[in-house]
This record gives structure tokens, sequence and C-alpha cells, in this order.
């Protein structure tokens, strides 16, 4: 009897320990991947890519032992301008037909203030891997009409092009480059509890 109650306690602890770490999906349709990049120093140009995907599981009540995956297609780069867009995928920057997606992995969760946190993984673009960090922001939760239930996080962060060998640029007359190396990079998930 002893035996029973001392393995149901146990059980217990390591449920309690566990938490309710639920997976989430991705709803394609309100989610996005984007980005800004400086052009000839004095505009700033936005793009997003069309197509990814991302794995989430987190508890609703305790995000920090929360994981993010995502994977995105390098070829699916939209900036409204095909020239540009088809510039952007060849060898001289991303080089979409060798490395065909780039792609996050989460480390961990971090620096919790309220809604706000830090999440830090490897990025890899062109099979090069950095660690990067995100400050991501839990934006609430809801309950559709079909009685699902959906969370909104927004992301972003700053990296170095270069880093990545994304390195193809030009120095105009007046010393400055026609496209910047830092990118601001943003990203908006809604995902549904599965």
């Amino acid at each position: 009897m002893l035996k029973k109650f001392s393995l149901v306690m146990l059980l217990l602890f390591v449920f309690t320990a566990i938490g309710h770490t639920a997976a989430w999906k991705m709803d394609p349709a309100h989610s996005s991947v984007g980005f800004i990049v400086r052009h000839m120093v004095i505009s700033k140009i936005p793009g997003e890519f069309k197509k990814f995907e991302a794995n989430i599981t987190f508890d609703e009540k305790n995000i920090k032992n929360g994981t993010a995956e995502m994977t995105v297609q390098i070829a699916s780069i939209n900036t409204d301008n095909t020239k540009r867009d088809n510039h952007l995928r060849s060898a001289d920057f991303f080089d979409a037909a060798k490395y065909p997606s780039m792609t996050f992995k989460s480390k961990k969760v971090h620096d919790i203030n309220g809604n706000k946190f830090k999440l830090t993984g490897d990025l890899t673009i062109r099979g090069i891997t950095k660690e990067v960090t995100f400050d991501c922001e839990l934006n609430g939760f809801i309950k559709d009409p079909m009685g699902n239930t959906r969370a909104g996080f927004s992301a972003t962060t700053t990296i170095n092009r270069q880093d990545f060998k994304v390195s193809w640029n030009k120095t105009l007359d007046t010393g400055g480059l026609v496209v910047s190396d830092n990118v601001d990079i943003n990203i908006g998930l809604e995902l549904i509890k599965k």
C-alpha cells in the first residue's frame, strides 16, 4: 500500500514538474515572416516570405519551457518587385537553389516580464548557423467561433546578413551602401491549440 502511494505521489510530482505543455499549430492565413532593409541609406524596403512552417509548444500559464522551430522557404521571398526577388534568390544573396530553406530552432525562453520575453536559438541561413535572440510578446488568447483556443505572438530581431554570407553589395559615390548589412526581422504567429 505504501509503495503504491509513493508511486502515485512520484507520478503526481513528475506531472506537476512537466506542467501542461501543449502543441500548437500555426494558422498560415494569419501569420507572417517579414523583414525590412535599408536601400541606399535613405529608405526602408519591406519584404516577406510567403511559405513557412512553425512547430510551437508551450504551457499557457508558464511559457518558460516553450519551444519553437521554424522553416522558411527562400524561394517564396516577395518584395513586390520580380527582378529584385529573382536577384535575392540568386547566389549573390540567398542562393535558393543550393540552400532552399532557412531555419530557426529555439534553445531557451528567458527574461520573462509579464507578456514579454526573449527567445534565444540557432538561426541557419545558407548553411551557416548563428545564435540569435528575438524580443517576443505574447499578444493574448481567445476562443474562436469553432471553440478552438488561439494564441498570438510577435517577435523581432536584427541580424547582420554578412554573418550568413548574404553578402552582395555596392558602395555609393557618397560612401554609403546600396543595401544595408543590418536586416530587421518581424514575425507574427497566430496559433491554434491542438
